[in-house]
């Protein structure tokens, strides 16, 4: 039975059931909860927790009170879709995604966080009806490596590395963005922090001699920024580990520190973001100062606000927060996990057929259509 349920767990995007099974017990008894949630979402998370390769012990189960009303503030992005693109009807949507935690699930291994067949489907389908974006803090071929689609804009080192597709979508102008080339013939938009390189390439051979003397930490080149995994580390030794990052940074003023999930990221000094990415792709297509488009941005982690911040200050769209628990957040949805995050873009590509469709009927009913 438990190997059956794997099999399902994995084709639907998840290695873990990452919320409780009480939770959702409360949240059935919700008024503020849609029990018409898709019934694959809803199965998924009744079922029994089944631990693979998944960690989330860094976050805290909170109380059902807190969760509840935080979903109050955050409401479900599958509960509030027909909402959501009834306001969208007339606009045009851009797609933003994370990566880890978002289309695959966070595992102890970074060279094992896959995402499913279903869900590379899922995002295949979207990125057919609209511009399609993945920013993360990987590096930009590694992203790609694990995507493995060719029809979306890649933006590794969270957005100091994006990459145009060979097709790129045209501009609301009609023109192709321009782009350059880089030695492997792919098409390169814009790297801010290519200056750094050096500098970076320097700071990861230091971290490497160093890292090494402590046991389950993990050094990942992110080409623009350097990643230190510390999930398998003991925990008496990720402060030593932290205070051996800051010593070899404390040499490089041009370098800062940030964090993220069981991870510490080093990454260039410089205004640039993963909300300045998704600026800089808005303008790329064209769509800078267009008041008829929604930026749609899902992502899991404190790198993702400053997305869901680009967004606010527009005025417009749909920033989406990945999380079973409550969470300090600018994004104004949620979805639990990465099968919810599976859910939304498989019915957003078929809300977006369906309505071709029907466009297209009305106007061969008009006599307007072949």
């Amino acid at each position: 039975m438990k190997a059956n349920l794997v099999k399902i767990l994995q084709a639907m995007g998840l290695q873990r059931v990452l919320l409780p099974e009480h939770k959702m017990r409360s949240l059935s008894r919700s008024k503020n909860v849609d029990n018409s949630i898709d019934s694959d979402s809803a199965s998924m998370k009744t079922a029994l927790s089944v631990v693979l390769d998944v960690d989330s012990s860094n976050e805290p189960e909170p109380s059902e009170a807190a969760y509840l009303s935080w979903l109050k503030e955050h409401p479900s992005a599958l509960r509030s879709f027909e909402r959501m693109m009834k306001a969208a009807r007339g606009k045009r949507i851009v797609v933003f995604l994370d990566y880890d935690g978002t289309l695959s699930p966070i595992v102890n291994d970074p060279d094992r966080a896959l995402m499913s067949d279903e869900m590379r489907a899922a995002v295949r389908g979207v990125a057919k009806y609209f511009p399609t974006a993945i920013i993360s803090g990987r590096s930009r071929e590694k992203v790609k490596e694990f995507v493995q689609l060719p029809n979306v804009y890649y933006a590794g080192s969270h957005g100091m590395d994006i990459m145009a597709p060979p097709n790129p979508v045209k501009n609301s102008d009609g023109k192709s963005p321009p782009v350059s080339l880089d030695k492997k013939g792919n098409e390169v938009l814009f790297q801010p922090a290519k200056k750094f390189l050096p500098a970076i390439r320097q700071i990861y051979a230091e971290l490497e001699e160093k890292t090494r003397r402590i046991p389950g930490a993990r050094l990942e080149d992110n080409r623009f920024c350097i990643s230190v995994h510390f999930r398998q580390v003991k925990e008496e030794d990720v402060n030593i580990l932290r205070e051996m990052v800051r010593s070899v940074i404390a040499k490089y003023p041009d370098f800062h520190l940030t964090g993220g999930k069981k991870v510490i990221e080093i990454r260039p000094s410089i205004e640039w973001n993963k909300g300045n990415a998704l600026e800089y792709l808005l303008e790329t297509l064209g769509f800078k100062d267009s008041s008829d488009v929604l930026p749609l941005y899902i992502g899991d982690d404190r790198t993702d606000e400053d997305a869901f911040k680009a967004i606010e200050r527009r005025g417009q769209g749909y920033p989406i927060i990945v999380s079973t628990v409550p969470k300090d957040t600018k994004a104004l949805y949620s979805l639990s996990d990465p099968s919810e995050v599976l859910t939304f873009l498989s019915r957003l590509a078929r809300w977006r057929r369906a309505s071709s469709c029907s466009s297209r009927s009305s106007a061969q009913i008009w006599g307007l259509g072949d």
